[in-house]
């Protein structure tokens, strides 16, 4: 059983969408409220082809849609993806 975890440990976990299946790689930064809860996790996006052109986003997870926090991966539940990335509301400024 997994006991508390500080940010390096979590980001060297996988993170997987149960969804489809698909790996979308390292967790890349975490966001908190003002007053230090966790808001989500911020995974980068698809790889686009010309990456200098398009640009690729990150993927911010809603603290919500994490299913599990295993040993190895981090499980999450995001809905299907139609040509890109989950779009999902941004945090806010404090």
């Amino acid at each position: 059983m997994i006991s508390d975890l500080t940010f390096c440990e979590l980001r060297e976990k996988e993170v997987v969408n149960i969804t489809d299946g698909k790996k979308l790689g390292r967790i890349l930064d975490m966001a908190l409220t003002c007053s230090g809860n966790v808001l989500g996790i911020i995974v980068p996006g698809e790889k686009k082809f010309f990456k200098n052109i398009s640009g690729d986003e990150s993927i911010f997870v809603p603290w919500k849609n994490i299913v599990k926090i295993g040993e190895d991966a981090i499980l999450i539940e995001l809905g299907e993806r139609s040509g890109g990335n989950v779009v999902c509301p941004a945090p806010r400024d404090c």
